[in-house]
This record gives structure tokens, C-alpha cells and sequence, in this order.
């Protein structure tokens, strides 16, 4: 089983050595794919040193493919530009920054890997470490109801970062999102397919805006609209 990693980046030379470096000490065999969405702050300055390269931490003989948006275009857009570039077995979302432990990686392919599920979402609700901003909880808790209410998800945390796939189940989706309306477009169409989500607990450790968090409250009715639209009107 090979996983692909795929790793959406924009603006974060404070942490994406340092994740790069936690993904490579994950002991599992993968493709780790890096996809810089016009970085303007030294973060890609930073990939050109390594691109090739192999994590300082990887005791293996991972790959790692960085590629370069000419501007920015946005998550979405840089999660689809890694899909069309992934070539692994199972498909799993990173962000750049330290929200999230590698290290749960074997905790969200393993349902995928023992054939209970298709696709798995990592609960922050459900694992160890700190909350968020009331804010950003209280949007995740109305992005999960809506899902539940609309799709009948049953789920508990929509907006989680952690998504992992099967890799012919995630291709299979026509995505059109460029922002972070990734994360309810992607629930939407898979459970109008007929795929139940498994979720199983994960590690958080949230940051602030102040640190470079970069979401925000039109986000979160972008979030909503697709939520709503998906149901609705596509």
C-alpha cells in the first residue's frame, strides 16, 4: 500500500520544514507531494533547497514532488493539483502548518486499509489536545450539523483537515473548489455517491491568526453556501 500525502502550501517558512520532516518519520511507505500556491514570504525559497529530496527524518526511500503554482490560486486549487499529480493507493489532506500530528496517519488509513470504509475523517472532537477559538469551534459544530441535516453525514467534525480516500474514491469526484470550500464540496459529493464517512479520533494542537491561521468567518459562509448549494442546486 502506498499513501500519497498531499500538502497545500501558501506563505508558511515558520513550519513547513518541520512538517515535512514529521511526515517523513511517519514509518509507512509514501509520496509525499507538496504543492506551493504562490508563496511570497521565502516559503518557496525554502522548497527549492530540498526539492528532490528526501525529509530529514525519512529512514526510507519516500518520494517527494514539489510543485509550484505561478500565483496563488487557493487550496482547493492546489488539493487538485496534487490529486492529478498523486499516484498513490490511498490519499490523505496535510496542511502546512502544525495544527496536525503525522503520526495519526495509521489511525486514518487503517479502516480504509481493512476494507471497513472508503473514506475517513480525523475528529478533533473525539481526540486529545487543545480547542480551538470559540469561534472557529462553533462554526466547525454548525458545518457538521448542516452536513448531518443535509446529507445525513454522521459525522462530527466537517471542517477537520484530516480527510484520507481511497484514491479511485477521491478521483472519482468532479472537485471545482479553488478556497477552502474544499472541505464542504468534498463531503457533499461523496455522500451523494453513497459513501458513509468513518471518523476516528485525532490530535490537535490549534494556532492563532496571530501565528499565521488563515481562515476566516467568509469562509465560513462559503463553507455554508456550498453546504447548501450542493444539496440544492447541482
Amino acid at each position: 500500500m502506498k499513501l500519497s500525502v498531499i500538502v497545500p502550501v501558501f506563505n508558511e517558512k515558520n513550519t513547513i520544514l518541520e512538517i515535512l520532516k514529521k511526515i517523513g518519520a511517519v514509518d509507512m511507505e509514501k509520496e509525499i507531494l507538496v504543492i506551493d500556491d504562490g508563496s511570497t514570504d521565502g516559503t518557496r525559497d525554502m522548497l527549492k533547497t530540498i526539492d528532490g529530496q528526501r525529509p530529514a527524518a525519512d529512514r526510507r526511500n519516500d518520494e517527494i514532488k514539489i510543485i509550484y503554482h505561478k500565483r496563488n490560486m487557493g487550496k482547493g486549487r492546489a488539493i487538485r493539483t496534487g490529486l492529478n499529480n498523486a499516484t498513490g493507493d490511498v490519499v490523505i489532506i496535510q496542511d502546512a502548518d502544525l495544527e496536525y500530528d503525522p503520526q495519526d496517519y495509521p489511525k486514518l488509513i487503517e479502516p480504509i486499509l481493512s476494507g471497513r470504509a472508503k473514506v475517513v475523517y480525523g475528529s478533533r472532537l473525539f481526540g486529545k489536545g487543545k480547542k480551538s477559538y470559540w469561534s472557529f469551534y462553533l462554526g466547525g459544530r454548525l458545518l457538521s450539523f448542516l452536513a448531518n441535516l443535509l446529507y445525513n453525514a454522521g459525522i462530527t467534525d466537517e471542517p477537520t483537515c484530516y480527510k484520507a480516500f481511497r484514491a479511485d474514491v477521491i478521483k472519482s469526484i468532479d472537485l471545482k473548489c479553488r478556497r477552502f470550500e474544499f472541505c464542504p464540496e468534498v463531503t457533499a459529493k461523496v455522500r451523494k455517491k453513497g459513501y458513509k464517512i468513518f471518523e476516528v479520533p485525532i490530535n490537535y494542537e490549534p494556532r492563532s491568526i496571530k501565528d499565521g491561521k488563515k481562515i476566516s468567518w467568509r469562509d465560513g459562509l462559503e463553507a455554508i453556501w456550498t453546504l447548501v448549494r450542493y444539496r440544492f442546486f447541482s
